[in-house]
């Protein structure tokens, strides 16, 4: 069975909970204490990071690698477009992630211009999203499964409003209709 390495606080590791999720993968969840990691967290990962998932002791850190090995290791439901281009333009996304993640935690950490620079960045999102209903295009998948922990948790944690980003506001919505997205939701309400 898959152990995943987590931390519930952790947007990294929802972006994994929720591939695995969707891709109806059974896994054992060992939750990290990120503020007191175990010492052995550092043999899984060298940078003590989660999330990182072991199968038949072969361990994988990094979660944009970890949705790639998942949609490559369980190929169905597929979360990454049948389209070459499409399927270009998730990676995109997801390899642009940092320009996004960058302000978030700037945010978070209360400095000069951060909220402004996350604005810039979430008005992007929302100019992406008038074009087409999903990251990657016309379908659901990778791309929107690496920045919606972001925004679930600028949303519930950090207050971040949506009321000028109706592009934004609309993908959530049907993001949460999604069971995987939901179980994100309260996973983000519970902290």
């Amino acid at each position: 069975m898959l152990t995943l390495y987590d931390a519930a606080r952790c947007p990294y590791c929802a972006r994994a909970r929720i591939a695995l999720a969707e891709k109806g993968v059974e896994f054992e969840a060992l939750e990290i204490d990120l503020n007191d990691r175990p010492e052995w967290i550092y043999e899984k990962n060298p940078t003590g990071r989660v999330p990182v998932v072991e199968e038949d002791a072969w361990i994988l850190p990094e979660s944009s690698v970890i949705m790639e090995y998942l949609e490559e290791r369980y190929p169905e439901p597929p979360l990454l477009p049948a389209d070459p281009g499409d399927r270009a333009l998730a990676r995109v996304w997801i390899f642009r992630h940092d320009d996004f993640t960058k302000p978030y935690y700037a945010l978070r950490r209360g400095e000069d211009g951060a909220a402004e620079r996350f604005e810039e960045q979430l008005s992007k999102l929302d100019a992406a999203l008038e074009r087409q209903p999903w990251l990657s295009g016309g379908e659901y998948g990778l791309a929107d499964i690496a920045y919606v922990p972001w925004v679930l948790r600028a949303r519930d944690m950090l207050g971040v409003s949506f009321d000028e980003l109706p592009a934004v506001r609309s993908w959530l919505d049907r993001l949460e209709q999604r069971p995987a997205i939901a179980r994100e939701v309260d996973v983000v309400a519970s902290l």
